[in-house]
């Protein structure tokens, strides 16, 4: 048994493994988590359509080439407004379906870790996995490193001092909500940027907080960025993006 082996533990049969797999680079796994990618029997993990999978992507290192995996692909992901019906109608299909084809593998002793970027419990999918499953089956949640922390740690800005309160919200806001909850917060950190990136941008105007704001795509990874919100000129973002208020605190 290897040192690795030893400090992580080896997977349990019929055992679902919740595994946070970081903000992007590998070398941010835990080592429970990267060994629980090396020993469970199935690696499962989301996609979009035609693309690889963010989580399966980063762990491509860990992975022997006769790994078995248990590919889940998203039907829709921004085809169709997430308050559009269709929308959560076909979602919420997927999500039944990814948890039967997980729990068939659990029923016949096999464990399975489901790959999650950042935290399985913070705006992950798993969550959904594990609302349909933990009541039938073992479920153990591995945490990881968030995106936020990722990308504040390379952007070399600490996020909170003293008695900062932070607020972290989804770009998906209506942008006079944004606003307002910007104005009522000391620090902020604002996710699921992407095609909200022009609404983000003026909400954080408005709210004042634009000297503050720095935008990062990729935080951790190879073709990472950083810049001033204020000197974006994009329209978009990628999956990986978010903007970052730091607070200011007290001077001591």
């Amino acid at each position: 048994m290897s040192m690795l082996d030893d400090i992580a533990g080896c997977a349990r049969a019929g055992t679902l493994y919740g595994i946070g797999v970081g903000p992007g680079d590998v070398r941010y796994l835990t080592l429970r988590a990267a060994g629980l990618v090396c020993s469970v029997d199935v690696v499962a993990y989301f996609a979009k359509r035609g693309l690889e999978g963010h989580a399966r992507r980063i762990v491509t290192p860990l992975m022997a080439a006769d790994r078995r995996e248990l590919r889940l692909e998203y039907p829709v992901t921004e085809e169709v407004p997430v308050m559009d019906v269709s929308y959560q109608t076909q979602i919420a299909a997927f999500y039944r379906r990814a948890a039967d084809s997980i729990a068939a593998h659990l029923r016949d002793g096999r464990s399975v870790a489901l790959l999650a970027e950042g935290d399985p419990f913070f705006y992950g999918s798993f969550m959904h996995m594990w609302r349909r499953l933990e009541h039938d089956h073992p479920v153990e949640v591995v945490p990881g490193v968030t995106g936020m922390s990722g990308c504040w740690t390379k952007a070399n800005v600490p996020i909170t001092w003293g008695d900062d309160i932070l607020s972290v919200l989804p770009g998906t806001l209506a942008e006079d909500v944004l606003a307002d909850r910007l104005t009522r917060c000391e620090a902020a950190v604002i996710m699921k940027v992407g095609r909200n990136l022009p609404k983000v941008k003026r909400a954080v105007a408005r709210a004042g907080l634009l000297s503050r704001a720095l935008y990062v795509e990729r935080g951790t990874m190879e073709d990472q960025r950083i810049t001033p919100l204020a000197e974006c000129r994009q329209e978009r973002g990628p999956y990986f993006s978010m903007v970052l208020i730091p607070g200011k605190g007290r001077a001591l």
